[in-house]
């Protein structure tokens, strides 16, 4: 691969050079036994002395020189490339200077069409016209150099082609012994086999630092050097070289020289040898935008998601990007943006670079913005409670005004992360059945974007009557119920829309009070009066004393429902039925209660004489739970009569045995046959006299 890389490129260089030296002082250096192509275009500056057989002018000429590395045999075929052209040519040296050439030792003008040169068989030093195309080879030491006239006799410009052979090798640094590594051509290669390399510029004028390409084409091999040309005429002999950074163009073909610098012997025939070679710039500049991007302020936060890909900086889908928040971090390549898909900023710059696949760069400024404001406000909605549950409302969230731009959607939730994250939607928002409280709407554009205000929950509660309460009255009267003032209307379960009601009687009622757009129900009852109760009654002698409970006190008492007093004792009671009549505060009805006062026994003689043998109270049999017991003076009760006795006591005590003659406490109990079963308890001392 290395050596067909020299042929080709020792091919190339005499290709390019239109114009060669054609003057023995210039004569162009050969190096190496590779081919050699070259199309001579006219004579040279000087008029040589050629000498031998070419004693005419020069034509189309060119000068060589070569130096044998190796001693040997030397052959060289010189192929024109049309065959009819007449070449001719002639061989100076060993060692001779330009000024001082003398005869040729090899020389041919044979005039005939074809190849000519030096081979093995031919035994000719010289051909004139019409001899041999050919003579005899060279036996060549290693360090004679030569020189090589090449003559065009019929000044065509169609070239030849210089092939070399034999046994001996011609110095040249570009082998393995010079060279380890190959040579790298720069750039890429062009379109087409013989086009020239291809080296990528990026700027706009173009220019260029052609000493940036002599690392890689030297590709470390020691003691080259590359120089650069902007033609082949300067390449060929090293004139002008190009130096710096210089403006380009991407139509002239440019050429690089490699050149080896003999450390041992800088002026040697070695170094001067030329290994040429051509590329071209083409130009791949990138040209970027800036761009915008507009994202999502969401809920006032501040700062949005970009997707910083999406700016259309180039369209180009081949190239990389890589996204800075500054300027100067991407001059610095710091604190690149490593996820450009979602990155979080507030409105102002992030700088793209941008590169394509030749290297190219370019620098966009992108622009990040905010869509418009979604303005939105914080809103009250007030419901009426519910009846039966007045913690309650019923509301539609949709008449919330909380923003009054066109084209939002409104989406309802229990809290602010929850309007956030989109979860747990109120839905359907009516009727949405709540206590006071909050909710949040979610307010979204079509882009996306939202904002989230809050809605407040209150829930009216019911007003009700403070002055209208439950009433208690006489079963027998009527009422007014009043639900006071400050209502906006009033409806009663009568029909009637009024404040008040008269002539109630006993009952439940409603009436439905209105404050604003909401309507309580309050409900009265009108409550019959508690009667009072005739807990008992105690009869003492001619006195009746009459215990009530129950009602309203105080009470007030009457044995002729016409005369009332407050005291609950009558006195001088006669004997026989009495009604009690009773009634309390309320002043209804009264109650009435029959009392019996029973004849009073002050004295038994159980004697057995048919007189004041005994107490008799069965008269009173048909009265409940009749009771007559008998106490001794401490208290000690000694007989109980009832239905078993008859309800008499005939002065014995417990078994039969007659009690001593005294004076004896009794009380004879029961109750009246009325519903409340009225306890009766009637008092008295009794002496009896037991004969002893």
């Amino acid at each position: 691969m290395k050596k067909f890389l020299l042929i080709f490129l020792m091919i190339i260089s005499q290709t390019v050079f239109s114009q060669s030296s054609s003057d023995c002082g210039g004569t162009i250096q050969v190096c190496g036994n590779s081919p050699i192509s070259f199309t001579p275009t006219g004579p040279g500056d000087i008029l040589e002395d050629l000498g031998g057989c070419l004693s005419d002018d020069e034509n189309f000429s060119v000068w060589y020189t070569f130096t044998a590395a190796t001693s040997g045999t030397l052959t060289f075929v010189i192929n024109p490339n049309v065959f009819t052209d007449d070449y001719d040519w002639a061989v100076y040296g060993p060692d001779k200077a330009c000024n001082n050439l003398g005869t040729p030792i090899r020389c041919n003008y044979s005039g005939a069409d074809g190849p000519t040169g030096l081979n093995m068989t031919s035994t000719n030093t010289t051909a004139d016209g019409g001899g041999p195309l050919f003579c005899q080879y060279l036996d060549v030491i290693a360090g004679q150099t030569y020189h090589l006239v090449i003559d065009n006799f019929l000044s065509s410009a169609n070239g030849f082609q210089l092939v070399w052979g034999g046994t001996a090798t011609l110095v040249s640094p570009f082998n393995s012994a010079f060279q380890p590594y190959p040579f790298i051509p720069p750039g890429d290669a062009g379109p087409t086999p013989t086009s020239p390399n291809e080296v990528i510029v990026c700027n706009e004028p173009p220019t260029f630092d052609f000493n940036t390409l002599s690392a890689g084409i030297l590709n470390n091999n020691p003691n080259f050097v590359v120089s650069y040309y902007k033609n082949s005429n300067d390449a060929l002999n090293g004139n002008n070289p190009i130096l710096g950074v210089l403006p380009v163009n991407t139509t002239d073909v440019y050429y690089y020289v490699i050149t080896y610098s003999d450390p041992s012997a800088p002026g040697g025939a070695i170094s001067k040898c030329r290994l040429p070679g051509t590329f071209k710039f083409v130009q791949r500049a990138i040209n970027v935008v800036d761009a915008t991007l507009t994202s999502c302020n969401n809920n006032n936060a501040g700062t949005a998601m970009f997707d910083l890909t999406t700016a259309n900086v180039i369209n180009d889908p081949t190239v990389v990007k890589k996204y800075y928040p500054s300027l100067a971090d991407l001059n610095n390549n710091t604190n690149e943006i490593t996820n450009p898909y979602q990155y979080v900023s507030a409105v102002g710059s992030v700088f793209v670079l941008v590169t394509s696949p030749y290297g190219c760069t370019d620098i966009a400024e992108i622009k990040l913005n905010f869509y418009p404001e979604i303005i939105v406000t914080e809103a009250t909605l007030r419901a009426c409670f519910i009846e039966g549950t007045p913690t309650m409302g019923e509301f539609n969230l949709n008449e919330a005004i909380v923003n009054n731009q066109s084209g939002m959607t409104k989406k309802y939730y229990p809290s602010v992360q929850d309007a956030i994250d989109q979860t747990n939607e109120i839905t359907p928002p009516q009727p949405y059945i709540a206590p006071n409280g909050v909710v949040y709407v979610r307010v979204s554009n079509a882009e996306g974007c939202y904002n989230i205000a809050k809605i407040n929950i209150i829930v009216i509660p019911p007003v009700y009557s403070t002055v209208l309460e439950d009433k208690i009255i006489c079963a027998e009267d009527t009422t007014t119920l009043d639900a006071g003032p400050g209502f906006d209307a009033y409806e009663w379960s009568n029909g009637e829309t009024t404040q008040t009601i008269s002539n109630v009687g006993l009952g439940t009622y409603w009436v439905k009070l209105k404050t604003g757009d909401c309507t309580a129900k309050q409900e009265v009852k009108v409550f019959a009066s508690e009667q009072p109760v005739v807990s008992n009654i105690e009869v003492s002698n001619s006195t009746i004393t009459v215990q009530v409970i129950g009602g309203a006190p105080a009470y007030k008492y009457s044995i002729d429902n016409v005369n009332w007093q407050d005291s609950n004792v009558f006195t001088n009671i006669t004997r026989g039925d009495h009604t009690i009549y009773v009634k309390d505060s309320y002043d209804c009805n009264p109650i009435e209660i029959t009392v019996v006062v029973p004849n009073i026994t002050n004295v038994i003689t159980p004697n057995g004489d048919g007189v004041n043998d005994f107490i008799d109270y069965s008269a009173l049999s048909n009265k409940q739970n009749l009771v007559l017991s008998i106490f001794d003076r401490y208290g000690t009760k000694i007989f109980q009569a009832d239905k078993s006795n008859g309800y008499k006591w005939d002065g014995s005590a417990n078994g039969g045995k007659k009690a001593p003659t005294g004076n004896y406490w009794y009380s004879v109990t029961w109750n009246e046959n009325n519903k409340n079963k009225t306890p009766i308890k009637f008092s008295g001392w009794v002496l009896v006299k037991n004969r002893e």
